[in-house]
């Protein structure tokens, strides 16, 4: 029986995820797996739509109508946010243009998708975290008797130690901890930018302790993945939001208000950033800490409750949120001008 060949869309895909992104536009890993993770959504859209298998699509199946068809599937089925339908479409772009450069038979058709505009209107949703007491009954509600228990409180250990985003922490290997003192890790962030972060000794006991127990016995151990699924693999950050909503309703038994929230694993990194910052720590550090590219980034979080939104203002405008000096007020010139900047 003769060996049929690759279909030439599958081709295309293939060498916009393995040379144009990467080597072309030199997008880091992290911006690659959110092209997959919007492309895969899309194709298995287009596949139910014209009921046919993923396989066997073709460039001439991707028009506008349907992109404008996928994109409301997204807020109306998968109930996603304006951003997160922005960012689906930002990837559609990209890839349309790609198709546009080597298939230019299709440009008009391609055009169309590249001119369906981003919506607006979309609010930024009050940031999730985890208060102090519940992210300790998310801790207990861990097993650490059971088989792969060790595992998982260590991954959420250190996700809130370090504030690392989800996917930096699952991509860690053995060599990227060091496990004498001065405990830290070394994390590989947005735009490839690699960063130090230190860990506290009790973390440092639990990965030691997981690593000891479940990865002893590779022949290379520095070049193993620290946290794996049950079968040894990779695990996604589709597997450890499953783990964290497994975890939080195990302990809102303990925890009550982690009922009303939703809760994923980003949510884990806001709760460092919030705590480091009710901590006294300067937004400067903590922007560099959680490897934000600007430090706007990191004042949203002063938003998120009162005490921040006190704090950042007089980091920035010390004399206007600076409270009164005690003692009786002189009504005079100079003196009325300092109060009234105080106020």
């Amino acid at each position: 029986m003769k060996r049929r060949q690759p279909l030439e869309f599958g081709q295309l895909v293939q060498r916009f995820f393995e040379q144009y992104l990467p080597t072309l536009r030199g997008m880091s890993l992290h911006t690659i797996h959110s092209y997959r993770d919007a492309l895969v959504l899309f194709l298995h859209f287009l596949a139910h739509d014209l009921r046919r298998r993923v396989e066997t699509l073709e460039i001439a199946d991707i028009t506008a109508p349907r992109v404008e068809k996928f994109l409301m599937s997204l807020e109306t089925e998968r109930h996603n946010a304006i951003a997160t339908r922005n960012a689906r479409l930002a990837a559609v772009h990209t890839f349309a243009r790609f198709l546009a450069a080597e298939r230019p038979a299709h440009l008009a058709q391609l055009q169309a998708i590249i001119l369906v505009p981003f919506k607006r209107g979309g609010q930024e949703a009050p940031i999730e975290y985890f208060e102090t007491h519940e992210l300790d009954a998310l801790l207990k509600s861990i097993d650490q008797i059971s088989a792969r228990g060790p595992r998982y409180y260590a991954l959420f250990a250190l996700m809130f130690n370090t504030g690392g985003r989800v996917q930096e922490i699952l991509n860690l290997r053995v060599r990227d901890i060091r496990l004498d003192p001065p405990y830290q890790i070394r994390l590989l962030g947005k735009g490839n930018k690699t960063r130090v972060c230190p860990i506290w000794p009790a973390t440092a006991k639990h990965l030691r302790a997981h690593i000891e127990q479940q990865l002893i016995g590779h022949a290379d151990l520095g070049s193993v993945l620290v946290f794996t699924n049950r079968n040894g693999g990779a695990l996604t950050r589709f597997g450890a939001r499953y783990l964290l909503r497994k975890y939080v309703n195990a302990g809102s038994a303990r925890a009550p208000t982690l009922k009303g929230k939703r809760l994923h694993p980003h949510s884990v990194r806001h709760s460092t950033a919030i705590s480091l910052l009710k901590a006294g720590v300067d937004f400067a550090t903590v922007s560099q800490w959680l490897g934000h590219s600007a430090l706007n980034t990191t004042m949203r979080y002063a938003r998120s409750d009162i005490d921040l939104k006190r704090a950042a203002l007089s980091q920035l405008f010390p004399d206007s949120i600076a409270p009164p000096k005690a003692g009786r007020l002189r009504i005079d010139g100079a003196e009325l001008t300092r109060w009234l900047h105080r106020l």
